[in-house]
């Protein structure tokens, strides 16, 4: 075995618990615990000695100056060892051994406060007042910086009645430009002697070495103690004509507005209020609105709670917008805010610094909510300003900013357009929209422009129109149906036939199914059978589809009314009744030509398209529904019913890319009557072995 075998063998074999049943006797913690403190063994407690005479004294006293002189020999850099000595000194009620222990620590440890704390402490406590101020002097001499020297030699000299000399300690203490308590300090001094007048003097002082918010407001809040407002009102102003570069001016406006509060001149307040927000940085300006909105809140109105509220949201929307500029949304949250407002020249000033956003690339989809600004924009100059001018120019912009050379937006157009025309200028309006078909040739410019010259009754430029339409976009189908459904609709049924024939004859159309329908219906409501029909003939020399036949043969069965389009129900049931009097729209007639058109188009789809169950299946089925809506005497359901086919669930192969099977798949299939194919080799069989069983039980009898 290796050296892991050899160190696992010696290993202590961990040891299995057989019996996990509960003791029957338990054990608490607590008796744990009791247990254990009982069992503790004693602590070694020093034995106390007594002294009994002089001599025992000097003894025990020449023993620990012995055993504190050899600590503080051999561990001289420690602090606390020659504080023991020199406290056990005083212990002893000798000062003069007391001190030079002081002294010899401050030789080593000069920098020390607990040392020079305790030494004057040590000189407090014995009544050495001289002695006491010596140390004081040096300590504040060497470490100017430690307030609690300062401090505690003040209170020394102040508990002795000694003012004149806490104001030179002060004094002292001042040229070292010390921070705010020292400062304050000092004026509380002289406001427990009723001296306001070396208290404001000292506040003079300390703004100029101190110039923050907080020691002007300490004056400020001085001087209203003293019962001073307009000197008060005084320090105020000066404080924010010196910080108004500050960054903290904000707190310094507040604490201005409290002051107005306090002495109940609230217009005050809310004038200072309203000039700090105006005048303050985005970012500094958020706590001045918290205190806005309370201020408002207690003393103000509705209308200017709201105000509050809206400037408040102005600073949400402000920052939003410096950190994405390009974010549209924030930029309509912002303009509707403005917009509530009321305020036209902040609404514009906020639609003008949004519409400088330009975005960065030239991709429709970055410029579509960019688009609604201008439009919002132009809304707002018409309708809320009622500035047609600057409305005008807000268009014009917005059309010179878009790139017409990579894509458009005929919603602008369109809606300059009909602004020019809201305003009675006729000529504009078709100046801007044949400059947008020159640029920007669409469908809705088409379209609008044909609407309002049509309402204006200008048909001939709807038919100038239409034309130009077409030769910008001749595979529109669309543009064909509209205006051949313009002809028709002044009269003109030739003009609208020959239009759909110049449509029919395009080499190229996007949607070939609506022109073709457009063109049957116009010809069905022309009351033009033999026409429709012959349409419906073209059509199927281009396409065999299944849809075509169904929808040739609802024509067929269908009687051809022609009314008026504004006819009501009894105008329709009349022209229906005397349609039923004309030979080829009786029923027996439009019947057996509809059921022809079956009969053909299901020869045609077992003809051309053997494979095309689906298709065969649903024409059987439009063809079994019209035979039952038919009467009995005409109807041939049976027929057709026997047509049907049957539906069988079979196998076939599935193969992989590569073409090798991997296995079969089950399918629905349709096995027409008629079709000769229907009958597979497996079918042929079963077939053939039940007539050999009829044959051999025909024999056995």
């Amino acid at each position: 075995r290796g050296a892991s075998g050899i160190m696992a063998s010696n290993m202590p074999r961990t040891t299995r618990v057989k019996n996990k049943a509960p003791a029957p006797v338990q054990i608490t913690a607590e008796q744990i615990v009791r247990e254990a403190s009982e069992r503790a063994e004693e602590v070694y407690k020093v034995p106390k000695r007594k002294i009994a005479d002089a001599d025992e004294l000097r003894e025990y006293r020449y023993e620990q100056r012995k055993n504190f002189e050899d600590r503080v020999r051999s561990e001289y850099w420690q602090p606390r060892a020659w504080i023991r000595y020199a406290k056990w000194e005083e212990q002893q009620g000798d000062l003069p051994r007391a001190r030079s222990v002081w002294e010899r620590a401050l030789e080593h440890h000069s920098r020390e406060v607990p040392i020079w704390s305790q030494y004057a402490e040590m000189e407090m406590k014995a009544k050495a007042v001289n002695h006491a101020r010596n140390v004081w002097e040096r300590a504040c001499g060497t470490l100017p910086r430690v307030d609690m020297f300062w401090y505690k030699y003040i209170h020394m000299e102040e508990t002795l009645g000694q003012v004149a000399a806490c104001r030179q300690i002060f004094e002292k203490w001042l040229t070292w430009e010390p921070e705010h308590p020292a400062w304050y300090a000092y004026v509380k001094l002289e406001q427990r002697y009723k001296e306001n007048a070396r208290a404001r003097d000292i506040f003079q002082r300390y703004v100029q070495v101190h110039p923050d918010v907080k020691a002007w407001t300490r004056w400020a809040k001085f001087e209203f103690a003293a019962g001073d407002r307009e000197k008060a009102r005084e320090v105020y102003e000066a404080a924010v004509e010196f910080l108004k570069n500050e960054p903290d001016i904000g707190e310094l406006y507040t604490m201005f507005a409290r002051f107005e509060e306090m002495c109940h001149e609230v217009e005050r307040a809310r004038a200072i209020y309203k000039f700090a927000l105006d005048n303050l940085a985005k970012e500094q300006a958020e706590e001045v609105y918290k205190e806005f909105m309370k201020f408002e809140k207690m003393h103000g109105n509705r209308e200017g709670i709201e105000d509050v509220v809206v400037g408040q949201r102005r600073f949400k929307y402000e920052e939003e917008v410096a950190k994405n500029p390009l974010n549209y949304d924030t930029w309509f949250d912002y303009v509707r805010l403005e917009e509530s407002a009321g305020d036209i020249a902040k609404t514009r000033e906020v639609y003008e610094r949004a519409i400088a956003n330009v975005p960065p690339a030239n991709e429709k989809r970055f410029w579509q909510r960019y688009i609604y600004l201008w439009i919002n924009y132009a809304l707002y100059e018409e309708l809320e300003a009622r500035d047609a001018e600057r409305t005008r120019e807000v268009y014009r912009a917005c059309l010179k900013v878009i790139p017409h050379s990579e894509f458009s937006f005929s919603k602008v157009w369109i809606m300059s357009a009909k602004f020019e025309l809201r305003q009675r200028r006729l000529d504009a309006c078709r100046k801007i929209l044949g400059l947008a078909i020159g640029l920007a040739p669409k469908e809705k410019i088409f379209k609008a422009y044909i609407d309002i010259e049509f309402q204006l009754g200008n048909v001939d430029r709807c038919r100038t129109i239409y034309e130009k339409a077409l030769e910008v976009d001749a595979q529109n189908c669309s543009t064909w149906v509209q205006y051949a459904e313009l002809e028709r609709s002044l009269g003109e049924v030739e003009r609208g036939r020959a239009i759909f024939e110049l449509a029919v004859d395009q080499p190229m159309l996007d949607m070939p199914e609506v022109l073709w329908k457009a063109y049957i219906d116009f010809e069905t409501s022309e009351g033009e059978r033999e026409r429709t029909r012959a349409l419906y003939e073209r059509l199927l020399e281009r396409t065999k589809h299944v849809k075509v036949w169904m929808s040739y043969a609802r024509f067929e069965a269908t009687p051809v009314v022609v009314v008026e389009d504004d006819a009501d129900e009894a105008a329709i049931a009349a022209a229906t009744a005397a349609a039923e009097d004309d030979e080829h729209e009786r029923l027996a007639t439009r019947q057996s030509v509809s059921r022809a058109v079956y009969e053909r188009a299901l020869e045609e789809l077992k003809e051309s398209s053997p494979d095309a169950k689906e298709e065969r299946v649903m024409l059987l089925e439009a063809w079994k529904s019209f035979e039952d809506s038919l009467p009995s005497e005409y109807s041939r359901a049976a027929d057709v019913k026997a047509k049907m086919p049957k539906r069988v669930k079979r196998k076939r192969a599935v193969t992989d890319d590569s073409g090798h099977e991997v296995g079969q798949e089950e399918f629905y299939d349709y096995v027409f009557p008629d079709d000769a194919s229907a009958k597979t080799p497996a079918l042929k069989i079963l077939e053939a072995a039940y007539a050999w069983k009829k044959q051999k039980a025909a024999n056995a009898e």
